[in-house]
């Protein structure tokens, strides 16, 4: 059924967001025992791993509107059905920072802030909007390339949740200088939505376009790619 799909999307794409981004806000810098870059690039790919084996057989395990437009182009996932898993991954995205701040804001101090993408000024390293294209657009192409590979008919049984993971893992260990990562959407839009909405800043909504337009250019590159590479004759 469609509805359990959406669920299913919407649902994983909340668990992605929360368990993320609230790795950065909440236990990143915590004193003594944060965890650092290292931990929220491992969390990110905990929350894919762990719910692509949960409802990856239910509705595919997207999470990211980018890759389910990429799947699309890449012939695994019928068109008709994008613009709702999109709609449901974004809807998730925002109810899990909405959770997050409603967490995040009980500590006394809280200054806003949820881990929302960007460039320049906004960019942990300050790095350039040409700098943020760029890796957005590369990370994204790889990460289609893996999921498409990981999940073909000729790829091993049952590892793609792990591959997809660790993929997704190893992005953030490259890009969270540099744009705070996103290579997807969603996770941008929730973030950044509920921080303009609480009165902490428009800056993340400003910037937005950047990581809707440049994860998808890379995810359409990477089925184009992986089409190619992955074709018999």
């Amino acid at each position: 059924m469609m509805s359990k799909k959406l669920g299913a999307e919407f649902f994983g794409t909340f668990w992605l967001v929360f368990g993320g981004c609230g790795s950065a806000v909440l236990a990143a810098t915590f004193p003594g025992v944060g965890i650092g870059l290292h931990g929220v690039a491992m969390a990110f790919g905990l929350t894919v791993l762990t719910m692509a084996f949960a409802v990856g057989h239910i509705s595919g395990g997207h999470f990211n509107p980018a890759i389910t437009i990429g799947l699309v182009v890449g012939g695994r996932h019928p068109a008709s059905e994008a613009i709702g898993y999109i709609i449901a991954q974004v809807l998730g995205a925002i109810a899990a920072a909405i959770v997050l701040y409603v967490i995040a804001s009980g500590q006394v101090g809280y200054a806003g802030g949820l881990a929302s993408n960007g460039y320049g000024d906004l960019s942990p390293g300050k790095y350039s909007l040409l700098s943020g294209l760029v890796i957005e657009v590369v990370m994204t192409a790889f990460f289609l390339i893996v999921i498409m590979g990981s999940t073909d008919e000729r790829a091993p049984k049952g590892f793609a949740p792990i591959a997809i993971g660790l993929c997704l893992t190893l992005i953030h260990l490259v890009t969270i200088p540099v744009t705070n990562t996103s290579v997807n959407p969603a996770r941008s839009t929730g973030p950044a939505l509920i921080e303009m909405l609480t009165g902490h800043g428009a800056a993340a909504v400003s910037q937005l376009w950047l990581f809707w337009v440049a994860p998808i250019i890379g995810a359409v590159i990477g089925a184009v790619v992986y089409k190619w590479l992955g074709n018999r004759d």
